[in-house]
């Protein structure tokens, strides 16, 4: 099974994922992303982001959906989102490269949308922290979610502590696997 967060800066996906990790024997491999490796190497994040840099962390999901068995916290979604509303990517690159990655949707046996709601964003020294950015990629996460719905096979939302995200999250796992 593969298994996607999607969420916009600061909403704990990370933290999540490696929640996981430590608290379930389900088989799955956990991917968390490489900020921090990827800023190293010069690559642009968040509004400054490229369209080659947008490309690379395309290609790091592509390279998730080819494991068996993995729960990523981030998600072709989020790449997406970031893709949209990076200044330096002209409009009809956004619409090429936006229809592109939605084709990979399907990959995803779930994608889980994090929510923001209740969380303080962080400061990490790589996100960006802006709470108006932060807002516009929920509003474009949540705008892609509704417009590809279609592509997507099963979609939840996690909020509130770990402990109530695990609870939606192994409800949500189990009625995948019991179909």
């Amino acid at each position: 099974m593969k298994i996607g967060l999607a969420g916009t800066v600061s909403v704990g996906k990370t933290t999540f994922v490696n929640y996981l990790k430590e608290t379930t024997d389900l088989g799955f491999e956990f991917i968390v992303e490489r900020s921090k490796y990827l800023m190293g190497m010069g690559i642009p994040l968040n509004t400054d982001s490229t369209l080659k840099g947008q490309s690379i962390f395309l290609a790091e999901r592509v390279s998730e959906l080819f494991k068996d068995s993995m729960v990523t916290d981030r998600s072709v979604i989020d790449v997406m989102a970031f893709t949209n509303l990076a200044k330096t990517i002209k409009p009809s690159e956004k619409d090429d490269f936006e229809k592109h990655a939605s084709n990979l949707l399907n990959e995803y046996d779930i994608i889980f949308y994090v929510s923001p709601k209740g969380i303080e964003i962080e400061n990490n020294g790589i996100r960006e922290t802006d709470s108006d950015y932060r807002n516009k990629i929920d509003n474009e996460i949540n705008r892609l979610l509704i417009k590809y719905r279609h592509k997507i096979k099963n979609l939840a939302t996690l909020e509130g502590s770990n402990i109530e995200r695990y609870e939606t999250f192994i409800n949500v796992y189990n009625g995948c696997i019991n179909r």
